[in-house]
């Protein structure tokens, strides 16, 4: 199976996003991907929420959601949105870290809004308060496609393996990670907690990422990663927009689990 990871630059303007994206997706598919994967926020990368009040869409009028159904059946792929902000009808006016899965057909066949916000203090000139402007997802997702079983997740999720475990333990044979990583956090935890997802879970971990300077006050590190089931890196994507090709061979994940089958291992124990 042949996936592609897209590493984007997105600013604050989906409109001005959505043709460089439809681009990488149309090089991948010419390249013989069957999973094009796109990175968290997609659409639209910015912290102010005026910005986003005034640019973002609900998911039924959401143009690159639209573009992107168009394209997975214009070239016959399945496309994982990485995730979209979208409005929401919620009361309090907080909108929703969504991810997409577009069938060749351009059915959107799930979605998974994103669990843990990203709500923490860097350093003493970098914090965020993702909560403030999201609101968080309930439900884990396991979806299917006509070759895998794919775990979605979002960035800061990466942080909380109990969220992977469970969608091993549902079957995933593919965990989709799309992030747009902090520039302060990236250097020391991004591998790391990759590789750590996928030796856990015995998975193939895509990540695909934001990279460089997406506006005035937002940068994120690049670098989209996918990793093997036993925790060899397979692709890294670097630090500038680009496609990267990355060929899976699934058979690899029943043969890690083999060797390892901590999925099947759990006790119960006392907490402390």
């Amino acid at each position: 199976m042949r996936a592609a990871l897209i590493q984007l630059c997105s600013g604050d303007d989906p409109a001005a996003n959505l043709p460089v994206t439809l681009g990488f997706v149309a090089e991948a598919a010419e390249a013989g991907a069957e999973l094009i994967l796109t990175p968290e926020v997609t659409n639209c990368v910015s912290t102010s929420r005026k910005r986003q009040e005034a640019v973002l869409q609900r998911e039924d009028d959401d143009i690159t959601l639209a573009g992107l159904q168009e394209a997975a059946k214009a070239h016959g792929v399945w496309i994982s949105v990485g995730s979209l902000a979208v409005k929401t009808d919620d009361p309090d006016g907080r909108f929703a870290n969504r991810s997409y899965l577009i069938a060749p057909s351009g059915e959107v066949t799930a979605r998974y809004d994103k669990i843990h916000m990203f709500d923490v203090d860097v350093s003493e000139t970098e914090s965020y308060r993702e909560s403030a402007g999201y609101r968080p997802g309930t439900r884990a997702v396991v979806a299917d496609t006509d070759t895998a079983r794919i775990g979605l997740t979002i960035c800061y999720d990466l942080r909380f393996p109990h969220l992977y475990r469970a969608l091993a333990q549902a079957g995933a044979q593919i965990i989709t990670v799309p992030s747009a990583f902090s520039t302060g956090t990236g250097p020391a935890h991004w591998e790391i907690l990759l590789r750590s997802r996928a030796i856990e879970t015995g998975c193939f971990v895509l990540a695909a990422a934001q990279t460089g300077q997406n506006t005035d006050k937002r940068a994120t590190f690049g670098h989209a990663l996918a990793v093997a089931p036993w925790g060899e890196v397979l692709a890294d994507a670097g630090t500038e927009p680009c496609v990267t090709l990355v060929d899976l061979d699934l058979a690899t994940v029943e043969k890690s689990r083999k060797r390892i089958p901590s999925l099947s291992h759990d006790r119960s124990f006392e907490r402390p």
